[in-house]
């Protein structure tokens, strides 16, 4: 058997009514009316929800093992705003108000597998695996554990522990959860679980590719989750889908850390390396409309090599394979930019782009927590849970960085984990319905952890002037399409209008400048981008050459993470048209809107502790939100 390519977790923590007389001369005893619930606000020009849709708890085996004990009645209570206590000891709650929308999303391979092994009145308890993961011997301990990992990511299901009764059991309870916070109107919950494929990498060490789903159900959901111990292959999962959608339980699939996947979660062939056909196009659209561009595990908008002209690509990059220490290889298909460019290249061949899809953040917290601010993260995991366990301080008795050593272990990928990030969704209510539906329809937006919103609209109609019009929005609805739109082609040599709007969190910093991303595919498939500032703060003009805002020369200090006033926007708009348009191109565009520099969340650590910051880690970084493209169909009608 070959070594587990999970090498990274080897160091884990083992650790009835009443009734009145039936006689004719007796009145009837009133029963007061049961108060029917009132209906949810319907707002027809959508209003923005932040949620998160990827929250795993003790029941995840990759959270249980590392001593998570919270469950997914306290993950919504987290994100309804109650304080709950992390499982590193101390008390955590939402620096800001409750979220709209949450979804628990533990991994459905061996789902609460884990705690039945490690509960003596349970009989999986009595099996080898249990025996050897929670006994005293911690070589056999690691080497069981990682025995788990390996089983799902090869699609060879461990006989004595692939107990489909306790999973369905285990699911069944994460279904009442979410039926019991569920709140039409004022809190929604989702039904929900991750797919856990991955694919086996040859290396010095071994790693693994990550092609990672979160399912999302939009009400009704089975007794019996898909998971790789059925197939590895995601395409299986989508003909699963299928069969459920037909059964009346609809659902999607979110792909994430696509920047860990090997190139292979946007690649230009299916998963058996043939190539992409109508049919598979349609599917996987209709089955993944949206990705998950930002998350803990780092961002995946573009990277520095394929994206050398973007100043801000190199954006809180995760570089190692999932749960591995082993740096990742930088592949086209690792990234959501040229993925939109390489789906525009497959639809010019098909007729079908597979990758037209929308934008959310999550957390993947694995402690039912997210950490969505930078000032204050307390990691992934219970055992980052403090600075010093995520190398952002001087450790006890050093005095400074070059005797502290460089951090090692799962400190190490502690340090890389991100403070990020959030789901937006553009929606008539705050209903299951109404949120999926938007989903479905990619009105969408993801953020590094603030609650920025961000608008986008697109078409010929659109003119400057809607910009100050008091019934903006009504307009662009009017005369566009939305982000997450389809637009046909303009013969308009200027070409369509764009609207471009964000509002900054008023929690987080200013703004410092909105963007417009165009992408395409070249004649050869190659891929191609350029990104235009289109709002600058102060009300500084782009420059018409390099298509930037001018130079910034404000600061943030690091030593107190204090962000100087009166600098920055609260909102930026602007109407915008392609200075390269033609009619005859099939392109995405989409916004990306930026805040001022602020500290990462390693720097707050090391102000807190009064301690250097660790010279190994960016010292500032700037939150964003990115919104859904807009695609321009150039074929002619």
């Amino acid at each position: 058997m070959k070594q587990c390519l999970l090498a990274g977790l080897s160091a884990f923590a083992l650790a009835a009514c009443g009734s009145g007389s039936d006689t004719e001369t007796t009145a009837p005893v009133a029963v007061p009316a049961v108060p029917a619930s009132p209906a949810p606000p319907v707002n027809p020009l959508r209003d923005a929800y932040f949620g998160d849709v990827h929250v795993h708890t003790k029941n995840s085996f990759d959270a249980y093992i590392f001593n998570v004990r919270s469950t997914p009645d306290d993950a919504y209570r987290f994100a309804r705003g109650e304080v709950i206590r992390h499982d590193g000891g101390f008390d955590v709650q939402l620096d800001g108000p409750p979220l709209d929308f949450l979804a628990v999303t533990d991994h459905g391979e061996y789902l609460g597998i884990l705690p039945a092994l490690d509960d003596p009145e349970n009989a999986l308890s009595q099996t080898a695996t249990a025996q050897a993961i929670f006994g005293d011997n911690r070589a056999n301990a690691v080497a069981a554990f990682l025995g788990v990992g390996r089983s799902f990511v090869v699609g060879e299901p461990i006989a004595e522990i692939n107990d489909q009764a306790q999973m369905n059991k285990v699911w069944a309870e994460t279904l009442a959860a979410a039926e019991r916070h569920n709140a039409p109107g004022t809190f929604t919950t989702f039904a929900g679980y991750e797919y856990t494929a991955m694919r086996q990498i040859e290396t010095e060490a071994l790693a693994a590719a990550n092609l990672h789903r979160n399912v999302i159900f939009r009400d009704a959901a089975p007794d019996q989750i898909f998971t790789t111990l059925n197939s590895v292959n995601p395409e299986d999962l989508w003909d699963w889908m299928d069969e459920e959608r037909a059964a009346g339980r609809d659902a999607l699939a979110i792909p994430h850390n696509s920047n860990a996947s090997n190139g292979e979660m946007f690649a230009r062939q299916t998963y058996s390396g043939d190539p992409v056909t109508a049919d598979y196009a349609r599917q996987r659209l209709e089955n993944e409309p949206l990705v998950e561009i930002s998350q803990i595990k780092g961002t995946s908008d573009a990277h520095p090599m394929f994206s050398p002209n973007d100043e801000w690509a190199d954006f809180e990059p995760y570089d190692l394979f999932i749960g591995s220490s082993v740096p990742v290889t930088v592949n086209e298909g690792d990234f959501v930019r040229q993925a939109y460019a390489v789906g525009l290249a497959i639809e010019d061949q098909t007729g079908t782009n597979p990758y037209a899809f929308g934008l959310i953040g999550s957390s993947d917290t694995h402690v039912a927590a997210g950490s969505f601010n930078e000032g204050a993260h307390t990691g992934k995991f219970p055992d980052d849970g403090t600075a010093a366990s995520r190398g952002s301080v001087l450790p006890e008795g050093t005095t400074d960085w070059s005797a502290a050593g460089a951090n090692t272990g799962r400190q190490f990928n502690a340090a890389k984990y991100s403070a990020s990030g959030l789901a937006g969704v553009w929606a008539e209510a705050n209903t299951r319905d109404a949120l999926f539906e938007a989903m479905r329809r990619r009105e969408t937006f993801g953020t590094s952890g603030p609650r920025l919103k961000v608008r986008f609209f697109a078409g010929a109609g659109l003119t400057p002037g809607m910009l100050d019009a008091s019934d903006l929005v009504a307009q662009a609805y009017q005369a566009g399409v939305p982000m997450g739109g389809d637009l046909a082609r303009v013969e308009a040599s200027e070409g369509p209008g764009f609207i471009a709007w964000a509002i900054r969190d008023p929690l987080s910093a200013p703004l410092q400048r909105l963007q417009v991303i165009k992408v395409w595919a070249a004649a050869d498939g190659a891929t191609r981008e350029t990104v235009h500032d289109v709002a600058c703060a102060q009300g500084a003009a782009p420059a018409p050459d390099t298509y930037r805002c001018p130079d910034d020369p404000v600061a943030v200090d690091p030593a107190t993470c204090g962000v100087p006033d009166g600098i920055g926007a609260a909102e930026l708009k602007a109407f915008w048209r392609d200075p390269a348009f033609e009619s005859g191109m099939d392109a995405a565009y989409y916004v990306r809107a930026l805040e001022v520099p602020t500290c990462r969340w390693s720097t707050w650590d090391a102000v807190r502790a009064g301690s250097p910051p660790n010279p190994n880690l960016p010292l500032t970084l700037q939150e964003r939100a990115w919104s859904a493209p807009i695609w321009h169909d150039g074929a002619p009608e």
